[in-house]
């Protein structure tokens, strides 16, 4: 499958997007865990259909030590038990924020509630940033069929 675009080759499109890579980077520098923010860029990526980014988190998860039984069931988190009660509040308000056209509801208070009961203002607030991040980057990479598989773990952080 060829990209429809190619967004680094397009003066324009390159321009924001170095801002755009930019703000991906200092999302990594978040009082969020590490492994919580692959794990929600994984499964937000999973629900928009994202194969660039699905193979993007995948990989640098399990680059950065994450286990494959783990990045394999992220798809039914809410059935696997190998994930702790601070990662599941974060995928739950990932999910939420990320289907919100679903219910039109956005994330309910018993999500919400779930998740400051594990994190901080601080990480909080970085949540809710990648959460927003990855919808966004999920759109341009799935409008333009940009495809998965060639990525190498790092190339973008």
């Amino acid at each position: 499958m060829d990209a429809r675009l190619n967004y680094f080759a397009e003066a324009n499109a390159g321009n924001v997007l170095k801002h755009v890579m930019a703000a991906g980077r200092a999302l990594k520098e978040t009082a969020l865990p590490a492994a919580v923010q692959e794990l929600v860029a994984l499964r937000v990526s999973q629900i928009n259909g994202c194969a660039a980014c699905i193979d993007m988190h995948t990989k640098d998860a399990a680059a950065a030590g994450e286990d494959a039984v783990r990045l394999n069931l992220v798809a039914a988190w809410p059935e696997a038990t190998v994930f702790t009660e601070a990662e599941r509040a974060a995928l739950a308000l990932a999910e939420q924020g990320t289907r919100t056209a679903d219910a039109a509801t956005g994330v309910d208070d018993e999500v919400w509630q779930r998740a400051t009961g594990h994190y901080d203002e601080q990480q909080l607030t970085g949540l809710v940033l990648l959460v927003s991040f990855m919808n966004m980057a999920n759109r341009l990479n799935v409008i333009t069929r940009q495809p998965g598989g060639g990525y190498e773990a790092g190339r973008f952080h």
